[in-house]
């Protein structure tokens, strides 16, 4: 990549830290568990399609560094290193794993929607690892009860969440393909 190319996928990966911020203040309690409904995990699985391995792992470890240092940008506005060690802890370090695993498989499926799907299938389930073992081990629960906060409620969500950013990512990979005078691989990344 040349100058001007590192530039502008500084910028996509800017813009697509940013989404993660404005996601986690899209929340919505669940008044029986500590885990809101967000939208930032969509925007991580986005950064992952979008941006590839390398770009997306910046684009989550700038947002992760962001909250831990005191930005408010964790759901519902909060910060702190304590985030990353509280009951929903477990979820923000799994975006690590996510979006790499989403980014590589995508890049496997060249861009393929059955692969971006399935990428974004398997990086929620990471998220889900990290996310509810963490919660049973910081809020003491047995594995019904961790599975129950914090997976149940959100699948259904997710899958939504999993379409959508199918549909925007299919929509905006020729944007950023023609940006970088890429246009031949366009008909490799679509279906």
């Amino acid at each position: 990549m040349n100058t001007n190319e590192n530039l502008k996928m500084t910028v996509y990966a800017s813009f697509m830290a940013a989404l993660i911020c404005v996601g986690a203040y899209m929340t919505i309690p669940i008044p029986f568990g500590p885990v809101p409904i967000v939208l930032q995990n969509m925007f991580v699985l986005l950064a992952g399609l979008l941006l590839g391995p390398k770009w997306g792992l910046g684009c989550v470890g700038v947002y992760l560094l962001a909250g831990a240092v005191g930005f408010p940008v964790f759901s519902g506005g909060t910060s702190g290193i304590g985030r990353l060690v509280g009951p929903t802890g477990g979820y923000l370090v799994g975006y690590i794993p996510c979006v790499l695993t989403v980014a590589i498989i995508s890049r496997l499926g060249r861009g393929k929607t059955f692969f971006d799907i399935m990428a974004m299938i398997v990086g929620t389930a990471i998220v889900y690892a990290f996310g509810v073992s963490w919660l049973k081990i910081v809020a003491n629960l047995d594995w019904i009860k961790a599975l129950s906060a914090g997976m149940l409620p959100f699948l259904i969500g997710d899958g939504l969440k999993i379409a959508a950013a199918a549909i925007i990512a299919k929509s905006i990979r020729p944007v950023i393909f023609t940006e970088f005078g890429l246009q031949d691989e366009i008909l490799e990344h679509q279906d």
